[in-house]
């Protein structure tokens, strides 16, 4: 059995890593593989209601702890019946955010303790990490702008966080860059779409195909 190509794609809100995503897959499609996209929190149906919950605008009063925790709890359900089994059928695996999203949004944004929201991935995941990791990088106020400016995008509790928080979160997100460069690569996300995809597929097809 073909053991499966897991890819993640991280950044903070805004640089358009979902818009990527969608379009890398007939290009990887064209290598002759088989393509799953997923995201996270979310994924399957436990997962999908979990994310309903983190993510409800009406839900101010969440202490930053349960937040965490609810990501980690819905990341345990959807490794379980997507992700492993995606990966074991020999897929190509796309998802839209993993472990290093608990890193910068819990650990740098709200300011938690790194070496505990660490312990609880590896604890969720059993220790398993992406192949390759794709972090799209882009200045948060024009990520921000970008955001406002998607009239067709629903208002989430994380679009109501500070500026402050999400400095704090891309400066969690460059850390990760430094400290795993074997495993995540920095895009511009700056550029127009095609620039970005460009440079997407590229370093999955260096990374991983070359």
């Amino acid at each position: 059995m073909t053991q499966g190509i897991f890819i993640t794609l991280e950044g903070p809100d805004g640089a358009g890593k979902t818009t990527v995503l969608q379009e890398l897959v007939p290009r990887l499609e064209a290598l002759g593989k088989q393509v799953i996209t997923t995201r996270e929190p979310g994924g399957v149906a436990i997962a999908e209601e979990i994310r309903s919950v983190i993510l409800n605008p009406q839900n101010t009063a969440m202490d930053d702890k349960t937040e965490l925790l609810l990501y980690i709890a819905a990341r345990r359900q959807h490794l379980k019946e997507r992700i492993i089994p995606a990966l074991e059928d020999g897929a190509l695996l796309l998802v839209d955010r993993f472990i290093d999203s608990s890193v910068a949004y819990q650990g740098f944004g709200r300011g938690l303790d790194i070496e505990a929201i660490d312990w609880l991935n590896q604890y969720a995941t059993d220790g398993r990490k992406p192949d390759l990791t794709l972090y799209f990088d882009i200045d948060v106020e024009e990520g921000l702008a970008r955001i406002a400016r998607n009239k067709h995008r629903d208002v989430d509790r994380l679009d109501m966080e500070t500026l402050d928080l999400h400095e704090r979160v891309r400066k969690g997100y460059l850390t990760i860059v430094d400290k795993e460069a074997e495993r995540v690569v920095k895009i511009d996300a700056s550029e127009n779409v095609e620039k970005v995809v460009e440079a997407a597929y590229t370093a999955i097809y260096d990374r991983l195909f070359r």
